[in-house]
């Protein structure tokens, strides 16, 4: 007999013994909510990352937020949207005029970028014919960060990758954070995000597909957020790498 389930991975149907749930759904819970502690707590593996994109010829450069350390920035989200001085004086020499800069950011799960980041951004950049800044890899960052990182580079628009906040079922999920003209004080409201980016929830070839339509629609249209609708649809091959994305004729 088919359950619910069978359908997904929500806590449903656990069963019960007396006025309690059985020791295996217990378990499970214990299991899940220490993933999701752990998610939040772990570092940024941020060696790893430089090397794995310059393993694919991207360039990157590291920064850092003003949160000193994860406690902190656990404690002051404030401080994750802000780049640390240092950080600052570092992208001011590479300013230019790029269509786009994307940024890693740990966000409140560091697995979630370990796993899903670089394959993601891999399989954009093949499919964008566009000046690309180098990849900005931020520690204790939040996506309000993006903006500072954008306007100093001289972006037109800003990607951010991040981990997103863990659920019981869900410890690795990145989310895409797409802004149009970056700069300190856009709200949530001048943003599209593409979420749940993971094995278990949007793959790399959907998620790809989705975000090649909104960048080309933002720099089409010059605006980002609940103005720029998201009806790409789904690719005709799921399964196979998306075809590479037209930027308009006018522009």
């Amino acid at each position: 007999m088919t359950r619910l389930r069978d359908y997904t991975p929500a806590r449903v149907d656990l069963g019960r013994t007396g006025a309690s749930v059985p020791t295996r759904a217990l378990l499970e819970f214990q299991l899940a909510h220490a993933k999701a502690r752990d998610a939040v707590h772990l570092p940024l593996a941020v060696h790893s990352l430089v090397l794995e994109l310059k393993q694919r010829s991207i360039w990157s450069i590291t920064l850092a937020s003003e949160a000193r350390d994860r406690d902190e920035y656990l404690r002051r989200p404030d401080l994750g949207r802000s780049l640390h001085p240092e950080s600052k004086k570092l992208l001011i020499p590479l300013h230019a005029e790029y269509d786009a800069a994307f940024v890693i950011a740990d966000g409140l799960s560091a697995l979630a970028v370990d796993r899903h980041a670089v394959p993601l951004l891999d399989l954009l950049l093949q499919n964008l014919d566009w000046r690309i800044a180098p990849v900005a890899i931020v520690e204790q960052g939040r996506v309000a960060i993006g903006d500072e990182i954008g306007q100093l580079l001289g972006a037109g628009m800003t990607v951010v990758l991040i981990g997103e906040r863990p659920g019981l079922s869900s410890p690795d999920s990145l989310g895409a954070y797409l802004t149009w003209q970056p700069r300190p004080g856009r709200t949530d409201a001048e943003r599209n995000c593409v979420s749940n980016i993971r094995s278990e929830g949007l793959s790399y070839a959907v998620a790809t597909h989705k975000l090649l339509f909104l960048m080309n629609e933002s720099r089409r249209l010059k605006l980002s957020g609940v103005r720029l609708k998201e009806d790409a649809g789904l690719p005709s091959s799921i399964g196979q790498p998306v075809l590479n994305a037209q930027v308009p004729s006018d522009i």
